[in-house]
């Protein structure tokens, strides 16, 4: 079984239930917060990335290693974010604001960062990027979802709300199963390469959130804010690393899906247990 059926259509139905919780005043309230806003965005569109770079080479991953991991880290996470941030009573109109911007942002960012990526370690070794097609597909797969969930949102507000209860409940399920099956496919690979990428992925999630934090604290985010910015920083929307990755019309290499998996395992674990410190320490 090809596993692009599978998350292609996951992955639509989630920027969808994206689309049906936003309003077009969410992106405004980026003129009312500018700082935690600010913070968040470099750690997810720039600080992330950068940092992939460095373990990729660190760690010496093979290039189609090397650029997964890169691409998780382009791909900031969904509405599961606002979830989490929820969860750890942070700033939950805050998440949403980021959700928004970031799911417009890397658009343009995830074809240019990887892009350079694949020129950087992947040409060498035949593993080549349309970015015409990436393009295409960011803008069929989530912008235009993203866009008709806002547009029932203004045309029917009760009938979105309702879809967005059943969606948002079956979001982690679908993923799970999509995981599944992609470790079914690839287990011995996913095996024989879980310590060294294993090990990758939970430094980068640390990282990540220590940094986000330490600069959310540096310009005097509150602590709700501060919360926020760490999960919004350290979500990543596996979804569209796999579909990326995993597309016909994209890189078609399933393998180079495997940072992504693997760093949605890590990344629900860290989390977990970072909103299970927040909470016992709140109480």
């Amino acid at each position: 079984m090809n596993t692009i059926w599978i998350v292609l259509p996951i992955l639509t139905l989630l920027m969808f239930d994206l689309g049906l919780t936003l309003r077009f005043e969410d992106f405004g309230r980026v003129f009312k917060h500018p700082w935690p806003v600010a913070v968040a965005l470099f750690g997810q569109l720039i600080l992330l990335p950068l940092i992939a770079l460095g373990l990729a080479w660190l760690f010496h991953l093979p290039p189609v290693f090397f650029i997964g991991l890169v691409l998780i880290a382009c791909c900031p996470g969904g509405s599961s974010s606002n979830v989490f941030s929820r969860l750890a009573n942070g700033d939950v109109a805050l998440s949403v604001t980021l959700t928004a911007i970031s799911s417009i942002i890397t658009l343009f960012t995830i074809p240019f960062i990887m892009g350079w990526a694949t020129r950087l370690v992947g040409e060498s070794v035949g593993i080549s990027l349309p970015v015409g097609n990436l393009i295409k597909q960011n803008l069929v797969l989530m912008l235009l979802p993203v866009l008709i969930g806002i547009a029932l949102h203004y045309a029917w507000p009760k009938g979105a709300e309702k879809t967005d209860k059943i969606l948002s409940k079956m979001a982690f399920p679908l993923l799970l199963v999509l995981i599944t099956i992609f470790y079914i496919q690839h287990h011995k690979t996913i095996l024989d390469n879980i310590g060294v990428i294993g090990l990758c992925v939970t430094v980068l999630i640390l990282l990540a959130i220590g940094i986000s934090s330490l600069l959310s604290r540096l310009v005097r985010n509150s602590p709700a804010q501060r919360r926020t910015v760490v999960i919004e920083v350290g979500m990543q929307n596996a979804a569209q690393a796999i579909a990326i990755a995993s597309s016909p019309l994209v890189f078609a290499n399933e393998e180079m899906a495997i940072p992504a998996i693997l760093y949605s395992l890590m990344m629900n674990i860290v989390l977990l247990i970072y909103v299970g410190i927040v909470r016992c320490v709140k109480h």
